[in-house]
């Protein structure tokens, strides 16, 4: 199985965010996301457990309980279930972020 990146399109994903679904299952879903610079992935959590890679840009991101850091292009992020997380692009930013299990509401 294999998915076509320009078959896919983005939807709205918040003021100055889009996501673009790409291949998923019902274990295991990979996401491409853009923001503006500016943008702000509001703190929030969920039961699917994540792991993020920034493509490009730079963000600082906040996570419930720890410091915040501040990441570049190559940098990834593990976000465990259930704990508070978000970001603010200091550029704009393109990020792939893989969720287990799959996010059902994206779809």
């Amino acid at each position: 199985m294999y998915v076509l990146n320009k078959d896919r399109e983005y939807k709205s994903a918040g003021e100055g965010a889009v996501r673009k679904v790409l291949a998923y299952s019902k274990n295991i879903m990979n996401v491409e996301l853009q923001f503006d610079a500016g943008a702000v992935g509001a703190m929030h959590c969920h039961p699917h457990e994540q792991i993020g890679y920034v493509i490009e840009g730079t963000l600082i991101y906040k996570e419930e309980g720890q410091e915040d850091v501040t990441l570049t292009a190559g940098d990834s992020y593990i976000v465990p279930p259930n704990v508070k997380h978000g970001i603010k692009c200091v550029t704009d930013v393109r990020l792939l972020d893989i969720f287990t299990p799959m996010r059902e509401e994206f779809i």
